[in-house]
C-alpha cells in the first residue's frame, strides 16, 4: 500500500510503486519463511528471539519509510567472523550438522536483510526464505506445516509477480508518465492481492493432485540430517538410570496404535522396545549380538510362531491381536511390539533381532514410520507358574543372574520381603507388591546421580520413577537366584475414539521387569505404582479432534506411498462402482414402477373407455391452452386495444397498421422492411385503394407519433373502407 502521509499533489511513477510493493512482499516472504521454520520447535529460544527481533525491526523500518543499511566493509568482517563461530557451533554448541547450518543460514539472512543494495541481494533473500521452508520440512511432520507452507506460497507468488514487473519495468525503453490518479496504484495493489491467492490456490491444488498421483518411494534425501533426541538413547544398548525419566518429562507424541476389532479401547498393553540384562550399578546394558531376520516367502519381515526364541505360551485365538503402528520421527530404530510377536510386516529390507527379543530396523533408506504386527498376548495362569521348575537352562543362568557390587542391605531386604513365599512366582509378586506400596513415584530427578543409585532409592530417597522400581526388583530377584531383566518400552496411552487409535506419548515411556520361569518363558511384572486416573476435560476432548487431524496428516500425507495410493484408488473404484450400481438399481426400480403404472392405467381405461376418453380430451385441451396461454393472452390484449384505441393511441395505431399491411399483402401489395409508409403507398396501383391507404397512413402517423386518440379511433372505419375497396 502507498504510505499514508503522502501529499495528494505528489505523483508516483509506476516503477517506484512496484519497487515499494516488492520490498514489502519480499519482507513478508522472508518473515513467513522464518515463521514456518520457528513453528517446528526445532530452533532454540535465543535464535528465535534474535532473528525474530531483527525481522520485526526491519518491518518497522519499512513501515516508517526509513533506510538502514550496514556498510559493505562491516558485512564482510562479520561474515568472516561467523565462519569461525560456525565451526564452534558444529563441534561444541549444536553438535549437529543441520542445526549448525540452520544457524548459519539465519545469520546470513539477518545480515542480508540490512544490506540489500543490488538485485542479486533480493534474489538471495528469496532463496534463503525457500531454504528455511525446506529446513522446516525436515524438522517437522506436523499438520501445522501445511498452513505455514500455504502462507509461504501466497507470499512467494506475490513476490515473484512483482519481481517480474520490476524486471520488465527496468528493461522498458519507453517510460510511462506519472499518474495523478490517487487510486491508480491502490487498485494495482488490490489486483495483486486478488491474483496472488488465486494463483497460490491453483498451485496447491495442482500439487495435491500430483502428490496423490505420484507417491513417494523413499524417506527423502534430507531425512538423515533430522535431529535426534533423548528417545534414541533411551532405547539403545546402554541406558543409564534416569534416562527414561527424562523422556517421561516430555509430552510429545511418539506413535499411534490401532488394534483390529477394538473400537472402544479395551486393551492395556505394554509395548516392548529393548531388553537389558547387564547392570553395573549405574546403567543397564544389552550385550546380545543382533542377527538378521530373513524375510518370509509371503513378504512379511518375519512370520513364525515364535521368532524371538522364547517359550511358546500357546494362547487361544482370542489372545492373538493384530495391530498397526504409526510412528512419529523419534530417531529410534526399535520396533515397539506387544508380547509375544509372531509376525511383522512393513517396507523394511533389513531387520535384526537380538537374544532378548528386541527387533531393530537396519535399513537406512527406510526409517521406521509404520508397520503391522501380530502378537500373542496370552498369559499363563498363576497356578501353573507356582508349580514351575526352578531348574533353569544354562544360557539363562549365565546371562540373567549377573550382579555388580551391591549395597549389603539389598539382599537381606529381598529375603525379608519374600520370607513368607514358598515359590519363585510368589516371591516375585511379593517384591512387586512391596515396591508398589512402600515407595513413592516422582519424576523429580536428583541433580546428580548418587554413587549407588539403587541404595539411595531403597534406603534414603524412597521415591523415584519407573527405572528405579524396575531396576530394584530385577536386582532383588537376582539376589534370590531368580533370572530377571529390565524392559524399556511404552505403556498404552489414551484412546481416541474418533480414530480408534491409542495415543502413545513420550510421557508413557516405561520400564518394567521380566522374570524367567522354565516351561513358560519370560513373565512380566510391574513394580511401579499405578498412575492416578486421568481427568477428562472439554479441552482434552478438543485435543482429540486435533489429534485426529494430525493422524490423517501423518497417514495420508507424510507416509503416503504406493500402498496408500493403491488403497485410495481401490476405495475410489469401490465407491464409484457402488454409486453406479445404486444409480442402476434406482433406474431399474423407476422403470419397473413406470411399467406397473402404465399397466394399471391401461386396465383402468379399458374398464371405462368413454369416461377416460372424455377426460383425456379435456386434459389435452387444458395442456394446449396452457402451452399457448401466453400467446392467447397477448392476442386478447391486442383485440382489446384495437377495440378501444383511445386507451393507448400509439399501440392501437401500430396494431391497425399491421392489419392493413397484412390485408394488402394478401392481394399482392407487400411492404418491404426497408420501405417507409409513404414509399409503400406509391407501390399500390389501384387508385381508389391508394387514396384510402394514403389517408390511413396520415392518420396512423398522427396517432403513432402524435399520440392522437381521435386519429386512432378513425383507423378502424378507414380499415373497413380499404377492405371494401379491395373487394371491389
Amino acid at each position: 500500500m502507498l504510505p499514508a502521509g503522502r501529499p495528494q499533489s505528489e505523483t508516483i511513477s509506476l516503477p517506484v510503486a512496484v519497487e515499494r510493493y516488492f520490498e514489502v512482499a519480499l519482507y513478508l516472504l522472508v518473515l513467513t519463511g522464518f515463521g514456518t521454520l520457528a513453528s517446528t520447535g526445532g530452533l532454540d529460544t535465543p535464535t528465535v528471539v534474535f532473528v525474530g527481533a531483527a525481522l520485526l525491526f526491519r518491518g518497522y523500518i519499512l513501515a516508517t519509510r526509513r533506510s538502514v543499511l550496514i556498510p559493505e566493509t562491516w558485512t564482510t568482517i562479520v561474515t568472516l567472523a561467523y565462519v569461525a563461530f560456525y565451526l564452534a557451533d558444529y563441534l561444541l554448541i549444536s553438535r549437529a550438522f543441520l542445526n549448525a547450518t540452520v544457524h548459519l543460514v539465519l545469520f546470513v539472512l539477518v545480515v542480508r536483510v540490512f544490506s540489500t543494495r543490488r538485485d542479486r541481494d533480493y534474489y538471495f533473500l528469496a532463496v534463503i526464505a525457500f531454504l528455511m521452508v525446506l529446513a522446516a520440512s525436515v524438522l517437522t511432520v506436523d499438520s501445522t506445516f501445511l498452513l505455514a507452507f500455504a502462507g509461504f506460497m501466497l507470499m512467494a507468488v506475490a513476490t515473484f509477480i512483482l519481481m517480474e514487473m520490476r524486471r520488465a519495468s527496468a528493461q522498458a525503453t519507453i517510460r510511462s508518465n506519472p499518474s495523478n490518479d490517487e487510486q491508480a496504484h491502490r487498485r494495482m495493489g488490490i489486483s495483486l492481492a486478488s491474483a496472488a491467492p488465486a494463483l497460490a490456490l491453483f498451485i496447491l491444488l495442482g500439487a495435491a493432485l500430483i502428490f496423490f498421483l505420484l507417491p513417494r518411494v523413499s524417506s527423502g534425501y534430507l531425512s538423515a540430517y533430522a535431529p535426534g533426541g533423548e528417545m534414541a538413547t533411551g532405547f539403545s544398548d546402554r541406558v543409564q538410570l534416569g534416562r527414561i525419566g527424562e523422556i517421561q518429562q516430555a509430552h510429545s507424541l511418539v506413535m499411534h496404535i490401532r488394534i483390529d476389532d477394538d473400537p472402544r479401547g479395551a486393551f492395556d498393553l505394554k509395548w516392548r522396545g529393548v531388553t537389558l540384562n547387564v547392570f553395573d550399578g549405574r546403567a543397564w546394558f544389552n550385550p546380545h549380538e543382533r542377527r538378521l531376520v530373513p524375510r518370509s516367502p509371503d513378504g512379511l519381515v518375519f512370520s513364525s510362531p515364535n521368532p524371538t526364541g522364547e517359550t511358546h505360551r500357546g494362547g487361544s485365538s482370542g489372545s492373538v491381536v493384530h495391530y498397526r503402528v504409526l510412528m512419529e520421527p523419534v530417531s529410534s530404530n526399535v520396533f515397539f511390539l506387544a508380547p509375544t510377536p509372531s509376525t511383522l510386516e512393513g517396507e523394511y529390507s533389513t531387520v535384526a533381532m537380538d537374544g532378548g527379543g528386541a527387533v531393530f530396523d537396519l535399513d537406512p533408506e527406510h526409517p521406521i514410520t509404520s508397520y503391522q504386527a501380530t502378537s500373542d498376548i496370552a498369559q499363563p495362569n498363576a497356578a501353573g507358574l507356582r508349580t514351575a521348575s526352578d531348574v533353569y537352562p544354562a544360557d539363562i543362568l549365565l546371562n540373567y543372574l549377573q550382579l555388580p557390587r551391591l549395597d549389603p542391605r539389598i539382599q537381606p531386604m529381598a529375603e525379608q520381603v519374600t520370607a513368607s513365599a514358598h515359590n519363585n512366582y510368589d516371591k516375585a509378586l511379593a517384591i512387586e507388591a512391596y515396591l508398589r506400596t512402600k515407595f513413592g513415584y516422582t519424576l523429580q530427578l536428583p541433580r546428580t546421580i548418587p554413587r549407588d543409585p539403587l541404595a539411595n532409592f531403597l534406603f534414603e530417597r524412597k521415591q523415584g520413577h519407573c527405572e528405579y522400581f524396575a531396576s530394584s526388583m530385577a536386582v532383588m530377584l537376582r539376589t534370590l537366584q531368580i533370572p530377571a531383566r529390565v524392559v524399556n518400552g511404552f505403556r498404552t496411552g489414551e484412546f481416541n475414539d474418533l480414530t480408534s487409535q491409542y495415543l502413545v506419548l513420550a510421557s508413557n515411556a516405561h520400564s518394567w521387569v521380566e522374570a524367567y520361569f522354565p516351561g513358560y518363558g519370560w513373565i512380566s511384572f510391574d513394580p511401579t505404582p499405578a498412575a492416578p486416573p486421568q481427568i477428562r476435560t472439554g479441552w482434552s476432548r478438543a485435543m482429540l479432534y486435533v489429534d485426529a487431524l494430525a493422524s490423517f496428516w501423518r497417514e495420508w500425507v507424510v507416509n503416503y506411498d504406493a500402498g496408500h495410493q493403491y488403497s485410495l484408488s481401490r476405495e475410489a473404484t469401490r465407491n464409484s462402482l457402488e454409486w453406479l450400481q445404486r444409480l442402476r438399481n434406482r433406474a431399474r426400480r423407476n422403470y419397473e414402477a413406470l411399467v406397473m403404472d402404465a399397466r394399471r392405467t391401461q386396465q383402468t381405461v379399458s374398464a371405462a373407455p368413454v369416461r377416460w376418453s372424455v377426460a383425456g380430451a379435456i386434459v389435452t385441451l387444458l395442456l394446449l391452452l396452457g402451452a399457448n396461454a401466453r400467446r392467447l393472452w397477448r392476442t386478447l390484449q391486442r383485440r382489446q386495444l384495437a377495440a378501444h384505441p383511445e386507451k393507448s393511441p400509439r399501440a392501437a395505431a401500430t396494431i391497425w397498421y399491421g392489419r392493413m399491411a397484412r390485408t394488402l399483402a394478401r392481394h399482392g401489395w407487400h411492404k418491404l422492411p426497408a420501405q417507409t409508409p409513404e414509399e409503400f403507398v406509391t407501390r399500390i396501383s389501384d387508385e381508389a385503394v391508394r387514396q384510402r391507404v394514403t389517408q390511413f397512413t396520415q392518420l396512423y402517423e398522427r396517432a403513432r407519433f402524435g399520440d392522437s386518440p381521435e386519429d386512432a379511433c378513425r383507423l378502424a372505419a378507414l380499415y373497413e373502407e380499404i377492405s371494401e375497396a379491395i373487394r371491389r
